[in-house]
């Protein structure tokens, strides 16, 4: 209050109003030049973090620019490599942005250009990480780019594209078979029933493979393929444990079963002979011919054929405890899917060339049925197939005195015994007379243009003996006739009253299943031919061989 007095009575009111003034521009001023003598100071802090902040995300976009530097994928590369070894601490996703290191100043807000070279860089590295893989799945990608970085080994490359593509050739399936083709380095043994294809360029997927085959060629067939032996193809390394070599052997080999339905005469060709003949005769006699489940009398049955396809001795496998070595083994046989055919677009053969394979390996002589001409003295000669057991004739006698008056020279002979005598035999023959049933298999030795006769017996039989003979005669160059017997023909009707099922119905029986079906119509039946009804059909047989 004493300074307010002395101060009013210093100045007039005016006065003090002008000083008052003076002194608050003056203070602006003051205020003014502290700013000016501490700008300096102030700026640079800002542009330095500013300026620290920019060129840390450059260098990070820098690292994805692969293509301004070759230096460049270097880094990136070694960048990559941590990322995928240090995934024990590879963030997620969500998190993924910490990744790009943080400024001094955080607050990018203020500078959009930053902001927007920063999101980049991120999306960036999210993309080359694939959002950071957890371990497992960050190392299924290493071997990944190894294997498809053929640039830097052409021939590695290429010497894994070969292996990789002969462990998918190895082993082949189709409708009726599945057979293994091992070649190189491949050892058989007997005791175990396994085959191993060694190869020093054996890759990791192939040695984890294994192939289960049963070597008959019906595959699908659970009643006959159960007795056959199952054997194992696996592809090896050479710096594995492999059985050695104790016998070397020159030639391929073809492994086979002769268990299945062996016994069975129809099947033994279809399923066996025809089969052998597509897979070895490639190899014109020099090849091993190796039996698992063999059968002897199997052996000598078809010996004359087997003589011809191979010019060694057949190997016993089952018993074996040698490791014989090939330059390739072939297990299993290749067949077509229709019975005793085969497809002359998809194989190399045709039925002809196996039906004169055939008949070169039992020496026999005719290639072509008589062609009657008007005057001709010579009689075409008629086979009649007996049987003893089911589906025989039982009015043998009735039918050949028929076939006489008609002006046929007849044999009647029941199938059996020797192989090549009875080849011989029906190859002498122009006309084959026989129910449905494993003889009629033997229209293979046939002279070219002689006439097939199918007996079908009752009972819906027709699909059998369509897709069993009907059809196979035709690549057989062999002229076709059938007769479907009536009720009245059968010995069923002696056996079950008229209004039975087995008579009246028998879809309804094999609905039961095949065993049934069987059972009645294939094992309980026998045939009475009506010689009257039946002449029209050998009249038609003597018109098919005047043509």
């Amino acid at each position: 209050m004493m300074y307010d007095t002395i101060f009013a009575k210093s100045f007039s009111r005016y006065e003090q109003k002008r000083l008052g003034y003076g002194a608050f521009v003056g203070f602006l001023l003051i205020l003014l030049s502290l700013c000016t003598v501490f700008k300096p100071y102030l700026g640079p802090i800002h542009d330095l973090n500013l300026k620290l902040s920019l060129s840390v995300d450059t260098k990070m976009l820098m690292v994805n620019d692969t293509s301004s530097s070759p230096q460049i994928p270097q880094v990136k590369d070694i960048v990559a490599e941590i990322l995928v070894e240090d995934t024990s601490r590879s963030p997620p996703k969500a998190q993924a942005e910490i990744v790009v290191p943080k400024s001094p100043v955080n607050d990018t807000d203020s500078s959009p250009q930053i902001a927007k070279v920063k999101d980049n860089v991120i999306k960036t590295l999210i993309n080359d990480t694939s959002s950071s893989p957890p371990k497992a799945e960050a190392e299924s990608i290493v071997p990944k780019i190894l294997v498809n970085d053929t640039k830097s080994s052409p021939k590695k490359a290429e010497a894994e594209g070969t292996e990789r593509k002969r462990v998918e050739q190895l082993c082949i399936s189709e409708e009726r078979t599945e057979y293994c083709q091992p070649q190189g380095d491949v050892r058989v043994h007997g005791k175990s029933s396994s085959v191993y294809s060694v190869s020093p360029e054996t890759n990791m997927l192939a040695e984890n493979m294994t192939w289960s085959i049963r070597p008959y060629a019906r595959k699908g067939d659970t009643h006959a393929m159960k007795s056959v032996r199952e054997w194992s193809v696996k592809p090896v390394k050479e710096s594995q444990q492999v059985p050695q070599c104790t016998q070397n052997h020159s030639i391929p080999a073809v492994l086979f079963s002769t268990a299945g339905y062996t016994g069975n005469h129809f099947h033994e060709f279809t399923d066996i002979v025809i089969p052998l003949f597509l897979t070895s005769k490639q190899f014109n006699g020099e090849v091993q011919f190796i039996i698992t489940d063999k059968r002897p009398w199997w052996i000598l049955k078809h010996q004359p054929f087997l003589k011809k396809l191979s010019n060694y001795e057949i190997m016993d496998i089952d018993r074996d405890d040698e490791v014989h070595c090939f330059p390739s083994v072939i297990v299993g046989l290749k067949r077509y899917h229709k019975e005793l055919s085969i497809d002359p677009q998809k194989y190399s053969y045709s039925m002809k060339d196996f039906r004169d394979f055939l008949r070169s390996s039992y020496s026999l002589k005719r290639v072509k049925a008589i062609k009657i001409r008007e005057g001709q003295r010579k009689k075409p000669r008629l086979l009649i197939l007996s049987r003893k057991r089911s589906r025989s004739f039982t009015n043998t006698a009735q039918i050949a005195k028929m076939a006489k008056g008609l002006g046929f020279n007849v044999i009647v002979i029941e199938a059996g015994g020797s192989m090549s005598k009875f080849a011989d035999v029906v190859n002498s023959c122009d006309v084959l007379l026989g129910v449905h049933g494993a003889g009629l298999t033997n229209i293979l030795f046939l002279p070219e243009n002689a006439v097939l006769i199918q007996v079908v017996p009752y009972g819906g039989v027709e699909w059998l003996a369509t897709n069993d003979f009907a059809k196979p005669s035709e690549d057989m160059n062999i002229k076709y006739l059938e007769y479907k017997i009536r009720l009245e023909e059968s010995t069923l009707i002696q056996q079950y009253p008229l209004d039975h099922m087995v008579l009246k119905d028998p879809l309804s029986i094999g609905k039961l299943g095949w065993e049934a079906f069987r059972s009645v119509y294939l094992d309980k039946q026998n045939v009475k031919l009506d010689v009257n009804r039946f002449r029209p059909t050998l009249q038609k047989a003597l018109e098919l061989l005047h043509q």
